[in-house]
């Protein structure tokens, strides 16, 4: 069987199946439009890492991938109109590629640097199979950023979609289609406009992992009092999570209003909502780092409502409406896998106010990025243990603490054990908390101090 070697300028002939090509890639959102009757092809790609790339190309053309290890790859390319070849060799830059047609079965793509016999990893489709699956999307929403003077009521007429969410101080809309083939023709419509910042589909985020009950625990329940806060200077930690219960006693004091972006939230009286494990994870820090008295308070913010996973768009709503009540200190103990460009523009624009934000780093255990903890301006938590990394807990060059990773929490009268970078997360949130209250140190000064103690092993 002859086979056709592409390198540098030459091409082969390409069959190309039509579908409508999208995933998540450093900057927002790409698209690839791959159109069989034409045999042209439409991209509008920033940053898109090679394997997931490639997991799109197999799952809609049904080629059988193969990569050489280790290769290394990010297409950033916008086009229209290409031919296959042509296409390929833009979104692929200098690497090698061979297409091998196969008697009765699928083709096959080989994608290599040094050689073609070396492309051995199969690429399963949408990574099937693999831990590093595309992340999961609102299937009939977008999100649009527009430039200074457009007008989202047009551009949502003439796509035939409603305007289901605002958030004004970034420009930022969410809209609602009648279906996905209407989301990807609008992608495509917006791409083009000259008065649209950015386009990106909203990802969900799946629902943390709940608290366990336990039969007994040597650690007591919290005897943190609270210090009159001040009129300023005032230590606020903004936990953007599920729905947090009341707290009895005085413990109940250490929280403001909650504020709710997703609707009344329906919690289990029976055991403790995540975000009430988390809640009390930071008193706990805080009553450690404080030994037993501050002026912390905690701003709950529900994002989850009574639903079983939340949004990108919820998240960014949540720590605008955190920030907006007066918090000082942002926790995320949540995130997936989807990069979205409205919740990077708001961390971005959250964190030029001085305000830190801590995220877990993710519980899988890979190195794939992690959102919004690998946001550069986001602190990055992720579990350590007896000075290593915990088996279960994401690594990789994102991460910035390996902080302790279990708590136990008293709900109920009876103790409940949590355990993961959630946990993580909150306890570095409230000992940065705690240590602001106490010390006055700037949060730079703070942040040195828990990296000092808490460093990444092998960072």
């Amino acid at each position: 069987m002859q086979q056709i070697i592409q390198r540098g300028w030459l091409t082969i002939g390409l069959w190309l199946g039509l579908g409508l090509l999208s995933a998540s890639g450093a900057s927002g959102t790409n698209l690839l439009v791959w159109n069989k009757q034409t045999d042209r092809v439409d991209a509008d790609v920033r940053g898109w890492e090679l394997a997931s790339l490639l997991e799109r190309v197999s799952a809609e053309t049904g080629w059988q991938v193969y990569l050489e290890p280790d290769t290394q790859h990010r297409a950033s390319v916008k086009f229209r109109n290409l031919a296959s070849g042509d296409a390929l060799r833009s979104l692929l830059g200098d690497l090698n590629f061979a297409l091998v047609p196969q008697t009765n079965a699928a083709a096959r793509l080989y994608v290599f640097r040094t050689g073609m016999h070396k492309a051995t990893r199969l690429i399963r489709p949408d990574g099937e199979g693999s831990t590093d699956k595309l992340p999961r999307r609102v299937p009939n929403q977008l999100i649009v950023r527009l430039k200074p003077g457009a007008d989202i009521d047009a551009w949502a007429r003439m796509l035939g979609a409603k305007v289901i969410g605002r958030i004004p101080e970034l420009d930022a809309y969410l809209l609602e289609f009648p279906d996905a083939a209407a989301v990807e023709a609008a992608r495509l419509q917006l791409s083009d406009g000259s008065d649209i910042a950015s386009v990106d589909y909203n990802y969900y985020i799946d629902a943390p992992q709940p608290a366990r009950g336990l039969l007994a625990a040597s650690n007591p329940p919290l005897s943190l009092q609270l210090k009159p806060p001040g009129n300023t200077d005032r230590v606020i930690v903004g936990l953007i999570d599920t729905g947090v219960q009341p707290m009895s006693g005085s413990l109940a004091d250490f929280f403001l209003k909650q504020i709710s972006v997703a609707g009344e939230a329906l919690l289990d009286p029976s055991s403790p909502s995540h975000g009430t494990a988390m809640a009390e994870t930071i008193l706990r820090s805080l009553e450690l780092v404080t030994k037993g008295s501050t002026s912390v308070q905690i701003l709950p913010v529900d994002v989850y409502g009574s639903n079983a996973e939340t949004t990108s768009w919820n998240v960014a709503r949540g720590i605008l409406e955190a920030v907006n009540g007066g918090a000082t200190v942002i926790n995320l103990s949540l995130g997936g896998g989807g990069d979205s460009q409205v919740l990077r523009d708001m961390i971005t624009s959250v964190s030029a106010r001085g305000i830190p934000i801590y995220a877990a780093a993710g519980n899988e255990p890979v190195a794939t990025p992690f959102f919004p903890a690998a946001y550069p301006e986001v602190i990055a938590v992720t579990a350590g243990e007896q000075g290593r990394i915990a088996d279960y807990a994401n690594f990789g060059s994102f991460v910035d603490v390996a902080a302790p990773d279990a708590s136990v929490v008293y709900y109920g009268n009876r103790p409940w054990y949590v355990r993961g970078t959630s946990a993580a997360a909150a306890y570095t949130s409230g000992m940065a908390a705690g240590l602001a209250d106490t010390t006055q140190k700037s949060w730079q000064e703070i942040q040195a101090i828990i990296q000092q103690n808490f460093p990444v092993p092998g960072k």
